[in-house]
């Protein structure tokens, strides 16, 4: 359990840090931003020099050579490149232009007292500064053709020069060193970046086997325009072969009525990567194959299992489609039952010859559980006459305090004597009804998955039970007892709530997580609302039903593992900490040198 903490805070370090990657203001902004820069910003430093019309007209000859460079370089010279749009552009092109303007104001402000040549000088040196930064930013995030990219850092920054040539040469003629200067600064940023980029490169080759700033882009190209494919390429190559268990709890009268569905799959790492999208994408394809309410809570796992790309989400849910066509035969089920011991609580209900047995330790956090959890549940229902046991994790409460590790001996009990009354009942036949509601006022950045709601609720012998899975990751501590006391209030006798631990919405939000978990973003009523609809629509659908559990597996699923996981994780933080200690050497060098050359002139 100390080392899955330890994968999931380096998985929570790279969501914050890439949540925050190209956090960038909207198009009609950057541009306000860059023709206020212009036109004010550079304008006033030209003006203790040259007359105010000349210095306004040429602050805005360079804010109109700003907006049809970035034209050329969007539309044209990057067409293609999902990162450089527009509005991406830019935002490049104000960060370079609030870049370079604190060289020219300081340049203008000494020019002041030294004469105008200081000032030529300091804005040639931040016309290096913006080269490099132009360099970095396109070779780390663009995916076009390096001639491409390399046309791109040097247009806008030499028509400038050309526009700063015509100003000056106005007054003071020609400058040959401002021609060797141009000439030679961008070999010099060039070379500055291309070891600054190579260290971090080789940091992930040395340690991890992992190329640094190819996986670096494929993160970027997810984060900025949800494109999967590069990425999962990375997780597939860096993958293995695993065999995955999938339990399959189905309940049907003279039509399917719900399906329970447990694959054990991590459903991460993140966004649309992997698994992640598997919890709904898995329920709505067998609803739409079978036409029944399906929920898929979270199994017994943690990050050891996570999938590596869409394609493998989809042999699971292609074997699972056609194992299910099994028809149910069982009819009879157990009350629903719950113990608690110290903070752990195990509820199981039997449905037919399978123990469906739920875990949490709400209102503490209930996170990712060890898969001998669910092992030993597994054999101690063979031991009440039992064949299978489909086991969950409730992942329904979480607050800053992780400490579930140290309930597992809690968790076991609390199930052992779980199973034991729950054995020693008498099945009788049971009724059944399912809902899903999709609420349109809850988004996968607001914590909710696109699976929504789903309650079915069992009718044993009078008792009437309720099962809530809410496709979220987690939940806001005592929003489960709210939910639950909300049912008892409505006439439901046992109640539990569960969540699938979708990561579909991880990594979509600033913040201290990159996600918001059930409840941390939402209106408690109106998820509430929601959530007693579901049960109560799924009430007035109870009939007679009878169960099967098919519990199968998937051979040859490719997962990226936890040691793997973690190890690209880490590299985030690794990457991060390695350009803080070469960026100043590297690019203070870079910058002696371009001052060395301009001393010479």
């Amino acid at each position: 359990m100390a080392s899955e903490r330890s994968l999931s805070d380096s998985m929570d370090n790279a969501k914050k840090h890439y949540s925050s990657l190209f956090f960038l203001p909207s198009f009609r902004r950057s541009l306000a931003s860059s023709a206020l820069t212009c036109i004010v910003g550079v304008s006033l430093t030209a003006m203790p020099f040259f007359p105010a019309a000349t210095s306004l007209l040429f602050g805005a000859l360079l804010f109109a050579v700003t907006v049809l460079s970035d034209l050329v370089v969007s539309r044209i010279l990057l067409r293609g490149d999902p990162i450089f749009v527009m509005r991406r552009t830019s935002a490049v092109s104000f960060y370079n232009w609030l870049l370079w303007l604190a060289f020219i104001a300081l340049g203008a402000g000494l020019g002041l007292f030294f004469g105008s040549a200081l000032w030529i000088k300091f804005t040639l040196l931040g016309f290096g500064a913006v080269l490099t930064l132009r360099f970095i930013v396109l070779f780390a995030t663009s995916t076009s053709h390096k001639w491409k990219q390399i046309i791109s850092i040097l247009l806008q920054p030499l028509l400038y020069i050309f526009v700063f040539y015509g100003l000056w040469y106005s007054k003071l003629g020609v400058m040959p060193y401002v021609v060797l200067f141009v000439g030679l600064a961008p070999i010099i940023s060039f070379a500055a970046v291309h070891i600054f980029l190579r260290s971090i490169d080789r940091l992930g080759q040395k340690i991890y086997g992992l190329p640094g700033m190819p996986l670096f882009r494929a993160f970027l190209l997810n984060w900025v325009t949800d494109a999967n494919a590069p990425l999962e390429s990375y997780l597939e190559e860096m993958g293995e072969n695993s065999d995955i268990d999938v339990s399959l709890l189905k309940f049907e009268s003279a039509k399917p009525q719900a399906a329970i569905i447990v694959p054990l799959v991590h459903p991460g790492p993140f966004k649309n990567i992997g698994s992640s999208l598997l919890p709904s994408l898995l329920k709505h394809r067998f609803e739409k194959e079978y036409g029944c309410p399906t929920c898929t809570p979270l199994g017994i796992l943690g990050h050891e299992l996570d999938l590596a790309s869409q394609s493998q989400n989809h042999k699971i849910i292609d074997a699972i489609l056609s194992s299910a066509k099994t028809k149910a035969n069982l009819s009879e089920a157990s009350p629903f039952i719950r113990e608690t011991d110290g903070t752990a609580i195990a509820s199981c209900q039997i449905f037919g010859d399978t123990a469906f047995l739920s875990f949490s330790l709400a209102p503490r956090t209930t996170e990712d559980l060890p898969q001998e959890l669910g092992l030993m549940v597994t054999e101690e229902a063979k031991k009440y006459g039992l064949k299978h046991a489909v086991v969950v994790n409730a992942h329904n409460c979480l607050d800053e305090i992780v400490d579930t590790d140290e309930h597992i001996d809690e968790l076991k009990h609390a199930a052992l004597k779980c199973l034991k009354k729950v054995g020693s009942l008498p099945k009788k036949p049971f009724k059944l009804g399912a809902a899903t509601i999709l609420p349109k006022e809850f988004t996968e950045k607001q914590g909710m998955g696109t699976g929504g709601i789903t309650a079915i609720v069992v009718e044993v012998d009078k008792q009437k039970t309720a099962y809530v899975v809410i496709d979220g990751n987690n939940m806001v501590p005592h929003l489960r007892e709210k939910i639950i006391n909300s049912l008892n209030t409505l006439g439901f006798d046992e109640c539990e709530v569960c969540t699938t631990d979708t990561h579909a919405v991880s990594a979509l939000v600033l913040g201290k997580r990159g996600y918001h978990p059930v409840g941390e973003a939402m209106d408690h009523d109106l998820l509430i609302k929601y959530t007693t609809e579901a049960a109560n629509t799924a009430a007035q659908n109870l009939e007679p039903t009878k169960t099967e559990c098919i519990q199968l597996v998937v051979p040859n699923v490719r997962v990226i593992g936890e040691e793997r996981l973690d190890s690209m994780s880490t590299l985030v933080d690794k990457a991060i900490g390695k350009a803080k200690k070469i960026v100043a050497p590297i690019f203070g060098v870079e910058g002696l040198i371009l001052v060395l050359l301009l001393l010479l002139f």
